[in-house]
């Protein structure tokens, strides 16, 4: 297995970058790791920060797309970018998965158009796993801002597909986030992806789910256009540090709360595991040919280390082939419900 990983993008590029990936090349012996960037610059910052890259491949690259950047750089302006070089290996074959941490927007856009879509997706989308116990898989989580009910059907068929092969859950519960449960609830967007999603034969769908449902384990997909889950996603993980640091002040405020600490020091640890974002690894675009997984912007040592590990896991796990799968079932019935409805009007003409 390979893993092309863009160790230029990001808040903390190259030197945490380097850390993540020589952490996971001693867990995953067995995976190559293919490094793209400016070869002089990581070359001394892992000499400054005493990271061993001796065992992997340095792919130069000129330059380097930034969060300011537009997102059509990547396959414009900044096409020899270490970003744009990466996923054109990716697209070439020379990999297995890419890796990156750099600017959302330009990511998608590039995974998009030069890895491209997986056969019958209309529109990728970016899944991120919400810290919930057990995790649900929130998409999209921001690419798509504008989105259709034929694009909230197949962000469900996708996210079955992911949460079947990478958490073995066999029927994932799909949920349609809304301003309230009942069927009529919600724009036409809303109403109208309802009626898609209760009728597509491919998905577990349960119905409409309010946010304060999100941490009840009330589904294990949550599909929303881009705008909405994004927010939801940061107040989500805002909330969870806000209560982390209220706990931390609680638990300091006094010797007995302090030693009352020294007794739950397991559970608090478990807790503060549970919110935090750098467990769960990097966010997978959805519905693209290859795997092409998100990092956070800030990611540091650990949270790149569980990027890379989550893009292992896609490839494992075969996870592209079993959404090219889906969604092939799912043009399928829609052309077959296409010809019926066809063959019905023309008995009533």
């Amino acid at each position: 297995m390979k893993i092309i990983v863009d160790v230029m993008g990001g808040d903390n590029a190259p030197a945490e970058l380097l850390k993540g990936v020589y952490s996971s090349s001693l867990s995953n012996p067995q995976v190559e790791y293919i490094l793209v960037g400016n070869k002089t610059q990581i070359e001394d910052s892992a000499k400054n920060n005493a990271v061993d890259i001796g065992a992997f491949r340095i792919i130069h690259a000129d330059d380097v797309i930034t969060m300011e950047d537009d997102p059509m750089c990547v396959t414009r302006s900044k096409s020899g970018s270490s970003m744009s070089v990466g996923l054109r290996m990716l697209a070439e074959g020379e990999g297995d998965a890419f890796v990156s941490a750099g600017n959302t927007g330009a990511l998608f856009t590039g995974a998009s158009l030069i890895v491209r879509r997986a056969a019958g997706v209309r529109r990728a989308a970016i899944g991120a796993l919400l810290p919930m116990n057990p995790p649900v898989l929130l998409l999209d989580s921001g690419a798509n801002i504008n989105v259709t009910p034929e694009y909230l059907e197949q962000f469900a068929v996708m996210g079955s597909a992911y949460m079947r092969s990478i958490h073995g859950i066999e029927k994932p519960r799909v949920g349609l986030l809304n301003n309230g449960t009942e069927e009529c609830k919600g724009t036409e967007l809303q109403t109208e992806a309802y009626k898609l999603l209760k009728e597509c034969e491919g998905i577990n769908f349960v119905g409409n789910i309010e946010g304060n449902m999100v941490m009840r384990d009330k589904c294990d997909v949550l599909v929303t256009d881009g705008f909405t889950g994004n927010i939801l996603l940061k107040s989500i993980e805002g909330m969870g540090k806000m209560m982390l640091l209220t706990m931390k002040d609680l638990f300091f405020a006094s010797a007995k709360n302090k030693m009352a600490a020294l007794l739950v020091n397991n559970e608090l640890s478990e807790i503060k595991k549970a919110f935090d974002p750098s467990e769960y690894g990097g966010a997978p675009i959805l519905g693209i040919a290859k795997p092409v997984i998100k990092a956070h912007g800030s990611s540091k040592e650990k949270a790149f280390k569980s990027a890379l590990r989550q893009a292992i896991f896609c490839v494992e796990a075969g996870m592209t082939d079993g959404i090219s799968t889906d969604m092939q079932a799912l043009a399928e019935r829609k052309r077959a419900q296409k010809k019926a409805a066809e063959a019905q009007q023309e008995d009533k003409d």
